[in-house]
């Protein structure tokens, strides 16, 4: 399975349940990375989206502890093993975790690939990324040149989890 996040210099992720900053290029790519495949998200992750609905061309699969919870379009479930039990039919690479912050956290040790657009500035959080750099298990594989949004710079990257 694969991670992907956009996370500010010291791995905010959100705050107040809205994204840090929106970067036309980030969006696509997520766009691009996604789109046919399966993404795998939190309740109030998917309140963020256009409409809070799922989004098109993709399977959506919300993991949420509320009981009862039942969305158009996409498919609830309740635990990790559940959400591993609802993919397991699908190609590891179609399959992307997509927030938010307890998500991430919960799935992350089930990835081996994370797209991480860092943003080279320090927001106001109250969610956060696990910081790869700082996880063993974890290496920086590919690293775009600097990009730029207006004034914000920020890049692309890809890491990996080491054979071990």
């Amino acid at each position: 399975m694969n991670v992907i996040v956009n996370a500010d210099k010291n791995w905010a992720i959100g705050y107040k349940n809205k994204l840090l900053v929106s970067i036309p290029a980030d969006m696509r790519q997520f766009r691009e990375l996604t789109t046919g495949g399966v993404i795998i998200l939190g309740r109030k992750t998917l309140e963020t989206f256009p409409g809070g609905k799922p989004l098109k061309n993709r399977v959506n699969i919300v993991l949420t502890k509320k009981a009862g919870c039942k969305i158009e379009g996409a498919l609830v479930v309740h635990s990790v093993e559940e959400a591993l039990e609802a993919v397991k039919d699908y190609r590891t690479e179609e399959v992307f975790v997509a927030g938010g912050a307890s998500v991430y956290e919960q799935l992350l040790p089930y990835c081996d690939t994370a797209y991480v657009t860092r943003t080279d500035f320090s927001y106001q959080g109250d969610a956060w990324f696990p910081d790869l750099d700082k996880k063993e298990e974890w290496q920086l594989f590919e690293q775009s040149e600097e990009q730029t949004y207006y004034d914000l710079e920020y890049y692309f990257c890809k890491y990996v989890r080491k054979n071990t």
